[in-house]
């Protein structure tokens, strides 16, 4: 993470994928998304990945050094991480990671109740990630076994829906909807089954990317030695796909829905 704005607390900030070969993933996720990789603050083994001019994400080559899975992870702001970890662990969910500092600022990794991955950042955020001027560069989706258990739980880490913070939760399409200044940052659907083997109805956070043509991306996950979790399939809000890269790495790609929304 970098220097920049005041997050809004409880929201959304940043998504990073934790690899082994950071220079293999890289190739990949150019060739599939079109993205640009610069050093970050945080040594050789960690880089951020740019749409355009536009930071979307950042990867690290952690998964032996910290021991966790290759997978992409969300990270939401805090106004303190010994504050979040405490707090997680009074609800019996797991802190793996930290807090430990990280350049400018300090985050840790955690499972929630379902045993979803998140995590949280505690620092400033990056303009793109401004979530109170602009949408994210990811949507972020919660499939998970109970919605609204897993909401009351992300509410009460984070402050959703309090009187002091800018986070508010409401119910739509089957869904528990997250915004800030009414604009939709995530969302929380239930119906996952627990036992599942299908990694995409396993309970976790599913991170996804807007791509100009869904089957196009598809075609060059699968060239590029990934794999397709997912066929394209149209929905009420544009067209999707579930995505492996070669490492196992589980992502979404979207169009815009229809009417740009």
């Amino acid at each position: 993470m970098h220097s920049g704005v005041a997050p809004v607390d409880g929201a959304p900030c940043w998504v990073s994928l934790a690899t082994a070969d950071l220079e293999s993933a890289q190739r990949f996720y150019a060739d599939v998304l079109g993205w640009t990789f610069r050093r970050g603050s945080l040594g050789e083994d960690f880089s951020v990945a740019y749409s355009g001019d536009v930071p979307v994400a950042g990867m690290g080559a952690i998964v032996r050094t910290m021991g966790v899975a290759v997978q992409w992870t969300p990270f939401f702001s805090v106004p303190d991480a010994d504050t979040a970890s405490a707090r997680v662990r009074e609800r019996s969910a797991t802190v793996a990671v930290g807090p430990i500092r990280m350049g400018e600022g300090r985050t840790a990794l955690a499972a929630d109740l379902a045993g979803a991955t998140f995590g949280f950042w505690e620092g400033l955020v990056l303009p793109a990630w401004d979530v109170s001027r602009v949408a994210p560069p990811a949507r972020l989706e919660l499939r998970t076994r109970d919605a609204f258990a897993a909401a009351i739980f992300y509410a009460e880490v984070f402050d959703w829906a309090s009187e002091s913070g800018r986070c508010e939760v409401d119910y739509q399409h089957e869904a528990v909807v997250v915004r800030v200044d009414g604009r939709a940052v995530a969302t929380i659907r239930g119906g996952a089954v627990e036992s599942a083997p299908d990694p995409h109805i396993r309970p976790r956070w599913h991170v996804s990317f807007f791509v100009d043509d869904v089957d196009d991306a598809a075609k060059a996950a699968v060239s590029a030695g990934g794999a397709i979790a997912s066929s394209p399939a149209d929905n009420p809000f544009g067209r999707t796909a579930r995505l492996f890269d070669p490492e196992g790495g589980l992502f979404t790609v979207h169009s815009h829905a229809p009417g740009g929304a």
